[in-house]
C-alpha cells in the first residue's frame, strides 16, 4: 500500500492537530497542537475529562478568594492543564488562547499572556513550548510585538483574514500566524452564491499570497493555514509552513492514498515580483475597514470565541 495523503503531506508541511482531545492527538501524531475555549468546551463534555475541571477549580481556590477571580483563574488553569497534557503527546508546541474579550486591550492581553506563561512554568513547562494565541486586531498585534521582543514569548496571531493583518504581524515579528481559510470561503460562498474549486477558493488564494509575500521579503513568521472546510483546501496548500487540521479531516487524509504534489515553495516565492508594503495604525484600520469580509469575519470570530469563554466560565462556576 502506498503512502497516505497525510504521510505525504507531513513530508512537505508541519501538521498541527486542531483539537483538545488527547486520544485524537495520540492517534494522528501531529508535531504541534492548538487549543481554544471552543475546543476545550467540546472536550470537557466527555466524562473522562471531568477530573481536569476539578483540578483547575481546586488550584484557583488556593490562589484567589473572590468568586469572579476564582472562575477567571480556573479558566486559565484549565487551558494550561489541557496544554500540558497535550505536550506529553507531541514533540512541538501547543497554542493557548488569550481571552477574546481582551482583543482590543493591548495591556490586558499582555497581562493575561504573562499569567498563562507563568501557569505553564509553575508546572515545569518552558515558555519555548507554548504559543500565546491572540486575535489579529491592531491592539492584539502590538501586544504580540511586546511579548515577542520584551518577554521572548512566542505568539500565534489568529482570526487573520486579510493581507494588512498579515503584513502587520510580520512587521511585529510574531512567531506564527494562522489565517482562516475556510471562514473566508464561507463568506464568499454566502456573498456570491458561487461554488469554488480548491484552486480558486478565496481562502486558499489569500493564504498563498501571504506565504509568497513572507518568503519573498524574508520574514521569519510562520504561516499556518487554519479552519478548513474540505481536504481539497489542505492539499492545495501543500508545502506551506504549517497546517492546523481538524480530526475529521486528519482522518480523511489518513485514509486516502491520493498523490499530493507541492504547491508552495520558498524558491518559487523568492522569484515572484511582489512589492514590499507597510501599514501604520491608520492605514491598517482603513484597509481592514475596506475589506468587508475581513471586518465581518474578525468581529464574528471574536464574538464566538468570547461566547465560548463565557460558557466555559459558567461551566466552571456550576462546579464551585
Amino acid at each position: 500500500m502506498g503512502e497516505t495523503a497525510l504521510e505525504q503531506l507531513k513530508k512537505m508541511t508541519t501538521v498541527v492537530a486542531d483539537t483538545g482531545e488527547f486520544k485524537l492527538i495520540a492517534k494522528y501524531k501531529p508535531t504541534d497542537a492548538t487549543t481554544n475555549p471552543s475546543l476545550i468546551l467540546n472536550a470537557i463534555k466527555q466524562p473522562h475529562y471531568s477530573n481536569l475541571l476539578q483540578d483547575a477549580i481546586k488550584y484557583a481556590k488556593t490562589k484567589a478568594s473572590e468568586k469572579n477571580e476564582i472562575i477567571n483563574l480556573a479558566s486559565d488553569k484549565l487551558l494550561v492543564i489541557f496544554g500540558a497534557e497535550i505536550l506529553k503527546l507531541i514533540p512541538g508546541r501547543v497554542s493557548t488562547e488569550v481571552d477574546a474579550r481582551l482583543s482590543f486591550d493591548k495591556e490586558a492581553t499582555i497581562k493575561k499572556a504573562l499569567r498563562i506563561i507563568n501557569l505553564y512554568e509553575e508546572i515545569g513547562i518552558n515558555k519555548g513550548r507554548v504559543l500565546i494565541k491572540i486575535a489579529s486586531t491592531w491592539e492584539g498585534i502590538q501586544a504580540a510585538r511586546e511579548l515577542e521582543q520584551k518577554h521572548k514569548i512566542h505568539c500565534n496571531l489568529t482570526l487573520l483574514f486579510s493581507f494588512p493583518q498579515a503584513v502587520a504581524c510580520a512587521e511585529a515579528g510574531v512567531t506564527l500566524i494562522s489565517p482562516f481559510v475556510g471562514r473566508i470561503l464561507d463568506w464568499y460562498k454566502k456573498s456570491t452564491g458561487k461554488n469554488y474549486t480548491a484552486e480558486e477558493d478565496p481562502g486558499v488564494v489569500s493564504v498563498k499570497s501571504i506565504y509568497q509575500y513572507y518568503k519573498k521579503h524574508g520574514y521569519s513568521t510562520i504561516v499556518m493555514g487554519a479552519s478548513f472546510r474540505n481536504s481539497g483546501e489542505i492539499i492545495e496548500l501543500a508545502g506551506i509552513d504549517f497546517l492546523t487540521i481538524s480530526p475529521s479531516l486528519l482522518e480523511e487524509l489518513s485514509l486516502s492514498t491520493q498523490s499530493i504534489s507541492r504547491k508552495l515553495s520558498v524558491e518559487s516565492a523568492k522569484s515572484s515580483d511582489i512589492p514590499k508594503v507597510t501599514f501604520d495604525e491608520k492605514a491598517f484600520r482603513w484597509e481592514l475597514n475596506q475589506d468587508a469580509m475581513a471586518t465581518e469575519k474578525l468581529s464574528e470570530g471574536i464574538r464566538k470565541f468570547a461566547e465560548d469563554s463565557v460558557t466555559l466560565e459558567k461551566t466552571l462556576e456550576s462546579l464551585l
